[in-house]
Formats: C-alpha cells, sequence, structure tokens
C-alpha cells in the first residue's frame, strides 16, 4: 500500500468511524492534503503537537470530517495530513480556532515547509470493523 492509499484509507475509517457519509460525493465538502517538512530533530515534539491539534479539532468541531496525518517511511519529517471539512466556511472556522492558533505557534519553527493541495475525492471507502 503506497502513501497515499495509506492516507485514503486511514481517513476514510476515521470518516466512518465519525459517522461521516464518506460515500457520498463531496457535494460542497473541502478536500486538502497538507504536505510537510518538519525539522528532523523536532520530530517527535511535533507529532505531539499535531497530535493534540487533530484530537481537539475531531472532538470540539462539527466540520472537520477527516484528519489524519501520516509521515513518509524512508523520510519521517516528511509529512501529510489529510483533510475533509464539511464545507468551504468549517474549514475557515478551523483555521480561526483557538487549538489550531496555538498548533501553528508551537510549530512555527519546526516546519520548514508546507504545501496546501486541494483535492477532490474520487472514491473513499472503509470497513467500520
Amino acid at each position: 500500500m503506497n502513501v497515499l492509499q495509506l492516507y485514503v484509507y486511514g481517513a476514510s475509517l476515521l470518516a466512518t468511524s465519525l459517522g461521516a457519509a464518506v460515500a457520498q460525493e463531496a457535494g460542497g465538502q473541502y478536500v486538502q492534503v497538507a504536505e510537510i517538512e518538519v525539522d528532523p530533530a523536532q520530530l517527535e515534539t511535533y507529532r505531539a503537537a499535531v497530535q493534540e491539534q487533530i484530537d481537539t479539532a475531531i472532538q470540539k468541531e462539527p466540520g472537520v470530517l477527516v484528519l489524519y496525518a501520516v509521515s513518509e517511511k524512508d523520510e519521517p519529517y516528511r509529512v501529510k495530513v489529510f483533510e475533509i471539512y464539511r464545507d468551504r466556511k468549517a474549514y475557515e472556522a478551523h483555521l480561526g480556532s483557538d487549538h489550531f492558533r496555538k498548533y501553528k505557534a508551537t510549530v512555527e519553527k519546526m516546519v520548514k515547509s508546507l504545501k496546501l493541495v486541494q483535492a477532490t475525492p474520487i472514491a473513499l471507502g472503509a470497513k467500520t470493523k
């Protein structure tokens, strides 16, 4: 399974476990992949920060449907975050949330590069268990 397949699988699994309708068409959903390069010396601290941010966003924001972070096996400092929001407005609300602003301030000096890639779902599917 390649990295992209892992993102889609994991995102689908998470969305299903959250009760999101993964099989429906995008219908206004906002989907993107964040490609992040982290300073290797700060990788563990970054992982803790991104975990806290994702846990809080999923718990507190109904418009956040999927946040799934993975790193490349051979280059673990290369992180991808697969994101699905109810709509653009939910994405913008997420950017303004206290927990996201805390995450950005925490990781500011850890992140060497960030590329946001807007995406369109083709097919997402997962088993519930």
